[in-house]
């Protein structure tokens, strides 16, 4: 009798992975947003980006044991409930670090140009020091920015010197956050943060949308970039608008980020499954040296990967379209 393939159910708009697990699993491709939980009946593992809500309501009398999100945050899976009646739950930790560093360095040099500084002249404050904080931290400190980091649980664990996020603030004169979602980060930044703010200071979002209070951030006369939002798809249209630039949840949207969590993925089906295919990495793939460029030549080569831009001038202009932007969005190269 010929043995049964294993069930995987991946969201198509994750690349590679169908191409290289079709001779292993019976492959099942759905739109994320559109998977159902009759899609998993049979199915014995399910590969998502944030779109899928993975929770009760979805997985309940399903066949599925394990989840693999191919994206760093895990705020759309009820781990509780996973946990509980037996998923395992992966994550992509880190997959994507690298083009959230470039989305940053495009919009601190956006910055620079506007204000006309010189990075030591500069505060930036970074929120969340883990993967992408961490990378932030490294190249700012080579560009001569003044670095100042809060990262609460790091500092409980290491005692690192990390900096209260009331200080960070009150000092910044750039702050970015990089922090998961959860109860904790919920509104992060809201009216009273703001508020210890110099009013001049730029707030960037690359991180969850609803880290920030996006109501208490119109209320703020702080300039702001944005790449996540409170009620993604549905933007707050004057918040839109205000933005300096706005991108459509995109920030780690690059072709070597993609590749990354595709290859974690395949990896962990390949433990769970017992796939030959342990170690795959997209063969048409570069992966380029990670290092930190001096600013003069971020400055002179960003626009050439990142139209930063561009791309806000096309989701202010037609805000209905966040969904299609990143569906078909053409993945940028990372090349530090």
């Amino acid at each position: 009798m010929k043995k049964r393939l294993p069930v995987v159910v991946i969201d198509s708009a994750i690349p590679f992975l169908e191409e290289v697990l079709a001779p292993h699993v019976s492959v099942v491709a759905r739109p994320g947003s559109a998977i159902t939980t009759d899609d998993l009946r049979d199915a014995d593992a399910l590969v998502v980006r944030t779109r899928t809500r993975c929770n009760e309501r979805l997985l309940s009398g399903t066949a599925v044991r394990l989840i693999i999100t191919a994206t760093i945050g895990f705020d759309h899976i009820d781990r509780v409930w996973c946990e509980a009646h037996g998923i395992r739950v992966v994550t992509a930790a880190g997959c994507n670090a690298r083009g959230v560093l470039q989305w940053v360095s495009a919009v601190l040099a956006g910055i620079a140009r506007k204000e006309q500084f010189t990075p030591t002249e500069r505060t930036l404050g970074i929120v969340g020091v883990g993967h992408v904080g961490s990378a932030v931290k490294a190249c700012a400190e080579v560009w001569g920015f003044r670095v100042l980091c809060c990262d609460p649980p790091r500092e409980e664990r290491e005692r690192c010197g990390f900096r209260s996020l009331q200080e960070v603030a009150s000092e910044a004169d750039i702050l970015t956050f990089h922090t998961p979602l959860d109860s904790s980060t919920y509104h992060l930044c809201d009216a009273d943060l703001l508020r210890r703010m110099k009013p001049t200071a730029w707030i960037l979002n690359s991180s969850r949308g609803p880290v920030l209070d996006e109501r208490a951030l119109l209320e703020a006369p702080n300039p702001f970039v944005l790449d996540v939002w409170e009620e993604e798809p549905n933007l707050r249209l004057e918040v839109l608008q205000r933005a300096v630039w706005a991108t459509p949840h995109v920030a780690g949207y690059t072709v070597q980020g993609k590749a990354n969590a595709s290859a974690i993925a395949v990896a962990e089906l390949s433990a769970h499954f017992g796939l030959p295919i342990r170690g795959w990495y997209p063969p048409q793939v570069e992966r380029p040296e990670q290092r930190c460029i001096a600013w003069e030549e971020l400055l002179a080569t960003i626009d050439g990967y990142y139209d930063l831009e561009e791309e806000s001038r096309l989701l202010k202009a037609d805000p209905a379209r966040f969904e299609a932007f990143r569906d078909g969005y053409r993945y940028r190269l990372e090349y530090f």
